[in-house]
């Protein structure tokens, strides 16, 4: 754990990465680590990040930390406050059955000790230590540094697993939204393609009509002023009809290329 002072404000490091900016004159314990000891006002970013700080202080103090109570929101189920302490904090019940102890009773490790810190939601977002009981009232035993180093590496793997399941997450999410991007706009063209398809499908109709009117037999035609107008608008129209149809394949077969 590192400490960095800068104009009686110090920001400590946590095991998982996490800044906690601490007030001043705030208590540091020298010893084979530096040891940053829980003061109310202390703030944090989360509320893991406040149990990470407190389970590491309470391994290099000696004792093993204990998640508590919570009080949670009325209106969401949201938690707005926590408290963590020692794991011999209240004591232990006894339970017997209506005809005695059943089996051998275990040695109970409740020892009624009240050291705690209670964290608080904050409308600035924040986690922020209201809350601090130094004492314990039951001898703390430190362990071994080898051990120490163990549950920090395990904690460091932890966190690791942690970030890149986020980062898988935040892929799949991204790939997700490409797929729905391209297929809205597979979806568009194939509308367009329809449409084109359907207007092709008419004209060649129309197409066949003429087609059927250029194909009578002749003696059927009675040949005139009038006649040829008619013929000369069906050969314009068809004209432009040959070019309206060769403009839609075209536009239909450019939509299939690409």
């Amino acid at each position: 754990m590192t400490v960095d002072l800068d104009e009686g404000i110090e920001i400590a490091e946590s095991s998982a990465g996490q800044e906690l900016v601490l007030p001043e004159n705030d208590s540091i314990v020298q010893g084979v680590d530096s040891i940053v000891e829980p003061q109310e006002g202390m703030e944090f970013e989360s509320e893991d990040a406040a149990k990470i700080f407190y389970d590491e202080y309470a391994r290099q103090v000696g004792f093993v930390m204990r998640v508590m109570s919570c009080r949670r929101s009325e209106r969401d189920g949201r938690i707005l406050a926590r408290r963590l302490g020692c794991n011999k904090e209240g004591y232990c019940v006894s339970i017997r059955g209506k005809f005695g102890n059943v089996r051998k009773p275990r040695t109970s490790t409740r020892e009624g000790c009240k050291a705690m810190i209670h964290v608080k939601f904050d409308k600035s977002g924040k986690w922020i230590i209201t809350k601090f009981v130094k004492e314990h009232n039951h001898p703390l035993v430190v362990a071994p540094r080898e051990a120490r180093q163990t549950m920090s590496e395990k904690d460091k793997k932890i966190q690791e697993l942690t970030m890149e399941l986020r980062n898988k997450k935040r892929l799949c999410a991204t790939y997700q939204e490409q797929l729905t991007a391209f297929m809205k706009i597979v979806e568009e063209h194939s509308e367009r393609l329809s449409k084109k398809v359907q207007n092709v499908v008419r004209n060649l109709k129309e197409f066949e009509s003429i087609e059927h009117e250029l194909l009578q037999p002749r003696e059927s035609l009675q040949f005139g002023p009038s006649s040829t107008t008619n013929w000369n608008k069906l050969r314009i129209k068809l004209a432009l009809l040959y070019h309206v149809l060769s403009a839609k394949v075209d536009g239909a077969a450019m939509i299939c290329l690409t």
